[in-house]
């Protein structure tokens, strides 16, 4: 399946034929993608429809058991570090290490990418998070939004081209959900580019330049929410609704001798 659409200028994400199985089961079937420098690229779908898995390939935290992404033009799976190096990464569910402090565990992300003026870093992204009180608290006593507030903190110190954040937005309160939106579109308006994956809807038709809506593993439509709606009044809830359910319905319909994986 090739959902590339691709805008001018250079690939910065760019897979072939990338899929992933976990024994029997198919966590994500072959599909292309090009996403190009300035782009704010949304992936969005239900839980367990392999949104995760897609952002772990592309960031070198799982090997792909078909086909190859470039991301940077790096091949991801010959050189997982040098990806990691270059891009911010906020995952689903993981969190700063317990034993360190907030402060110290973003000193050791500076340190391990190479920033320069590295306290002046840390106290801005503190602040900036409103959790400059909690510098010397140990990451696990932390609530789940300051932790939050961490790692974002961590993908953004080392001002990274390109952004691959996985649900950024859980356990923050509206305050800083609304922040951190400023921020991203500030990241793309200077030339930045976003690969997100989330659940939340109000993101993609805010927020995102292009979107792709993905369940079961496999990609279901993908453009512009114009390229996708399939009259002028559909919001982006009704063209998820609609293409998840016939999904689903075509899913159910198959005959499971038939069925090709």
């Amino acid at each position: 399946m090739d959902w590339g659409l691709s805008m001018s200028g250079d690939a910065f994400v760019e897979t072939k034929d990338l899929g992933k199985r976990f024994g029997d089961f198919v966590a994500l079937h072959p599909l292309n993608v090009s996403v190009n420098a300035g782009e704010f690229f949304g992936v969005f779908g239900p839980n367990g429809a392999g949104k995760s898995t897609f952002i772990k390939l592309l960031t070198g935290q799982l090997t792909p058991s078909i086909g190859t992404a470039n991301v940077l033009n790096i091949n991801v799976a010959r050189n997982p570090q040098k990806v990691k190096a270059n891009v911010g990464i906020v995952p689903e569910s993981e969190s700063p290490p317990s034993y360190l402090t907030s402060a110290e565990y973003l000193d050791f992300v500076c340190r391990i990418r190479g920033v320069k003026d590295i306290d002046a870093k840390v106290d801005h992204w503190l602040e900036w998070f409103g959790i400059e009180d909690k510098r010397e608290t140990l990451c696990k006593d932390l609530s789940k939004g300051q932790r939050q507030k961490v790692m974002l903190a961590g993908a953004f110190i080392h001002e990274p081209r390109l952004l691959f954040l996985d649900e950024p937005f859980v356990n923050l309160d509206p305050i800083y959900q609304r922040k951190c939106r400023e921020l991203l579109m500030d990241h793309i308006a200077q030339g930045g580019t976003i690969f997100l994956c989330s659940h939340i809807l109000e993101v993609a038709e805010r927020m995102c330049t292009r979107v792709a809506v993905i369940d079961q593993g496999r990609v279901l439509a993908a453009g512009t929410l114009d390229e996708l709606r399939s009259e002028p009044s559909e919001d982006l809830e009704d063209i998820f609704i609609r293409l998840v359910g016939a999904s689903v319905e075509e899913i159910e319909s198959r005959d499971p001798v038939s069925e090709e994986e």
